[in-house]
């Protein structure tokens, strides 16, 4: 049998459980958050209030932070081009409505808010140039993007264990930097929202365990292989306006760095992490093949720690057309 139609015939075979996966990890439309749960509400006489409270406590945070913000939103827009990326992977049928297509739908549901409720208060913070930040939102979405993962479910599952985790750390210190400013309103929507991202991230990361239960060897091999090309997060193809693609994102990367939301050590303690969580190292029944590349895998963090190390971060903070230096 083809490794496709192997991927396709493990793919059924896990799809049975999925309507309890999305009970144990997504949350339902009448008990989740919404957007306007954090923002002011426009039908009451103290929304003017509210919105110039915003814009007094968005004068207190720095440049660096605006730009990691607003990267993370446009990141989170661009949600239509995941969709449609995970819609096409190999046994997720979304013609006929399997269980498959449900999860990425309902995942899809929660992504979205997350994008919303940022957009929209950047709009209100008065400290962004909104026109900018939504060219590249739209060039982020025209231009998709090439993860390497084909329609591979199991280099796609790799894929958004790792993605989800090194967005819940993102937004996770973006609200801790909020809250020692004192803006405590979007320290709470940032912690919450990456609260979600954690929930999505055990989700994916179970769906790779129950792959390498049934066929541990091309499991392992898609994950040797998306580590070996490395993991490029949807925020390498930023580009602003009059740019061409991925330019925006070393300068981007720079400055999540340089304020500690998302370091090169993050990237190697998130590889750490699947390591351990998919207990790696005892996993049986390997092909040759598949033990070379455990063995590569069990390697790679001290080496990946050693060349961070050596990494320095350029000071200067970079002018992005998205945010006034003001």
């Amino acid at each position: 049998m083809s490794l496709k139609n192997v991927r396709l015939e493990v793919m059924k075979h896990l799809e049975k459980d999925v309507d309890s996966l999305i009970e144990k990890y997504l949350i339902p439309v009448e008990k989740i958050w919404q957007p306007t749960d954090f923002l002011p509400d426009s039908t009451k006489d103290t929304f003017f209030e509210e919105v110039r409270e915003i814009r007094e406590l968005s004068k207190e945070l720095p440049y660096d932070f605006w730009v990691v913000l607003v990267g993370d939103m446009i990141t989170e827009e661009a949600l239509p081009t995941y969709e449609s990326w995970l819609m096409d992977v190999e046994g997720v049928d979304q013609v006929e409505n399997n269980g498959w297509s449900t999860w990425i739908r309902h995942w899809t549901g929660e992504e979205n808010r997350h994008g919303d409720v940022l957009n929209k208060f950047l709009y209100l913070s008065g400290r962004v140039n909104m026109r900018e930040v939504e060219k590249t939102t739209q060039y982020l979405i025209n231009d998709g993007f090439d993860i390497g993962t084909g329609r591979d479910p199991y280099k796609n599952f790799v894929y958004t264990s790792f993605q989800e985790l090194a967005t819940y750390i993102s937004h996770n210190r973006v609200a801790k930097i909020a809250k020692q400013k004192g803006n405590k309103q979007l320290a709470k929507m940032c912690k919450i929202i990456s609260g979600d991202e954690m929930r999505h991230h055990h989700a994916y990361s179970e769906f790779v365990e129950r792959i390498f239960a049934v066929d541990p060897s091309q499991m392992m091999m898609a994950f040797y292989d998306m580590m070996k090309r490395k993991i490029a997060m949807p925020a390498h193809f930023l580009r602003e306006s009059g740019e061409s693609i991925g330019t925006a994102f070393e300068e981007f990367s720079n400055t999540a760095q340089r304020i500690g939301v998302y370091t090169s050590n993050d990237y190697v303690d998130i590889l750490q992490k699947l390591l351990d969580r998919w207990e790696i190292d005892k996993i049986t029944g390997l092909t040759d093949e598949a033990e070379k590349a455990r063995d590569y895998l069990m390697k790679l963090p001290p080496r990946m720690y050693r060349l961070s190390e050596r990494m320095k971060i350029p000071e200067n903070s970079y002018q992005f057309k998205w945010v006034d230096p003001a």
